[in-house]
């Protein structure tokens, strides 16, 4: 019974997003028309997020290490297990902003509005494309913006999720641009949904988040590109090692 309510629950959630895209598709679609008005379009994307996410009974807890000047730039670094992850991410910020990601994102018709216009997609199998993505992304820095990259590259198949090697482009990057990284905990987004839900179903619930203070590349060089990514690793690893063990504790 639990099993059907959890993949009943997935359609509710579709049917969420269809609608509240539908409602806001005229604005969502004039702000994405032109570059100058992407901030208000981010503006539209944190409502269509809010709403969808409350709608089907997802609501997120944040926690801040400390107090964040949204007025720098920065690059976002999130574990990812969970398409919840992208709304996790949207809700959290409060700057101009705009997401790194897989190219297929561009086939999604919600997805492909943003990824056709503020959005950076990315193929990870092309140099070209990377190379390309890589170039807008640090001209978006340059201009004052900041990025979401899920530096895993992807949700893995493993299931309960595993944090899988970073890659390499979001620290690069961040020094090569002098933004803070700002590594986020999603602890268990997973457990309401464990990458699309089709597997496993949805199931309502809080899913809570730590964000972590920002890390400075300020006085690096590219070559300290891995040092910098093993310490956002380890911030996150860390982090979640330590909420594994106090749910155990917890448990009767």
């Amino acid at each position: 019974m639990k099993r059907m309510l959890k993949k009943a629950h997935v359609y509710f959630y579709l049917f969420a997003i269809i609608l509240v895209f539908t409602l806001l598709y005229p604005f969502l679609y004039f702000f994405s028309r032109k570059p100058e008005r992407y901030k208000t379009l981010n503006k539209f994307r944190y409502v269509l997020a809010l709403s969808i996410t409350a709608l089907s009974g997802f609501f997120f807890k944040f926690r801040f290490e400390q107090n964040i000047d949204w007025s720098k730039k920065y690059i976002i670094c999130p574990n990812h297990s969970s398409n919840l992850d992208i709304f996790v991410c949207t809700l959290l910020m409060r700057t101009n902003f705009a997401f790194l990601g897989k190219e297929e994102l561009l086939g999604n018709p919600v997805t492909g509005l943003f990824f056709t216009t503020i959005d950076i997609p990315l193929n990870r199998d092309s140099k070209i494309s990377s190379f390309r993505a890589f170039k807008r992304a640090g001209e978006y820095l340059q201009k004052g913006m900041s990025l979401i990259i899920f530096p895993e590259g992807k949700i893995d198949e493993a299931y309960p999720p595993v944090l899988q090697p970073f890659k390499n482009g979001p620290f690069r990057l961040a020094i090569e641009q002098g933004a803070a990284i700002i590594p986020v905990t999603i602890t268990d987004a997973w457990k309401l949904m464990w990458d699309d839900g089709k597997t496993y179903g949805t199931t309502p619930g809080i899913a809570h988040i730590c964000v972590h203070k920002p890390i400075e590349t300020s006085g690096m060089s590219v070559d300290n590109a891995d040092i910098l990514k093993e310490q956002v690793f380890d911030v996150l690893s860390t982090e979640l090692a330590k909420q594994r063990s106090q749910q155990i504790v917890l448990q009767p």
